[in-house]
């Protein structure tokens, strides 16, 4: 334990995948930004050292010609690396082909893996998720499932050879920050050498220190910077909650107490 005043290294704040030394544990989306200058300065702002992209975005569209090269030109410039994710995909099968797809576009054998079960809430398909997740790891890819808070299906995953965990706190784009507390924090105390990251619902700044508080190793979020009135601001404001979660964690957060408890002792 660290005293009073003594600074921590910076030893302190690496994680690590697949032998990468990370320091960030803000991980970034890159959709929905207003343009390519406003998608690098929030990437900066934020510090992220991974940014995600969706291959079936470039595949349905006519943007890789000009948004690859972008996106690799800023992600390069900033130091950062590239997660190519299988985002709406429905079936294991066609998730293998975009992450075939994505390890030629994008020369990375990482891959956030997406499958996805239900429309209405974008959950991950469980059975469908680890049939895809062992073929990949297989075939050779470092595999960041994105997944539910249930324990089974997480334990299932890591199982099969996956990498890292990304399970939601709430769906996709809802904003509504960590559903179920309860399911996180069992989940982390149930893993706690796997490297977890929450993964979808964050809104807020405030929702990113509350996942960090609990003990998960990152935060990847999208939407809540690019749709920001001022993606930039938002995404050093979301850099300043994962490291404040992040320290509170570390110093250790008091429990919560049924009844009040004085700083001060009262007197009879």
């Amino acid at each position: 334990m660290k005293t009073m005043g003594e600074p921590f290294s910076p030893a302190d704040g690496v994680w690590e995948v697949d032998a990468a030394q990370l320091r960030s544990r803000l991980l970034l989306g890159s959709a929905s930004f207003a343009s390519a200058q406003i998608m690098r300065a929030s990437i900066v702002a934020s510090g992220a050292e991974i940014v995600t992209v969706g291959i079936q975005r470039i595949q349905q569209g006519s943007e890789a010609d000009s948004f690859v090269p972008t996106l690799r030109e800023t992600v390069r410039a900033v130091g950062a690396r590239l997660l190519p994710n299988t985002a709406g995909c429905t079936d294991a099968r066609s998730a293998v082909n975009a992450a075939m797809m994505a390890r030629e576009l994008f020369d990375t054998h990482w891959i956030k893996l997406e499958v996805i079960g239900d429309r209405g809430s974008l959950q991950p398909d469980p059975v469908e998720l680890v049939e895809a997740a062992r073929t990949l790891v297989r075939e050779g890819f470092v595999v960041w499932p994105y997944c539910t808070d249930d324990v089974v299906s997480c334990k299932r995953l890591l199982d099969a050879g996956c990498s890292v965990l990304m399970p939601w706190g709430a769906p996709i784009g809802s904003g509504q920050g960590l559903l179920n507390p309860f399911a996180l924090q069992y989940l982390r105390r149930s893993l706690p050498q796997a490297v977890l990251i929450i993964d979808a619902g964050i809104g807020a700044p405030s929702h990113a220190a509350h996942a960090m508080e609990l003990g998960f190793d990152a935060v990847l979020l999208c939407s809540a910077v690019s749709r920001a009135r001022d993606p930039v601001e938002m995404a050093g404001a979301f850099a300043a909650a994962v490291r404040a979660g992040r320290s509170a964690w570390r110093a250790g957060v008091m429990p919560r107490s049924d009844h009040a408890v004085p700083s001060t002792p009262v007197g009879h």
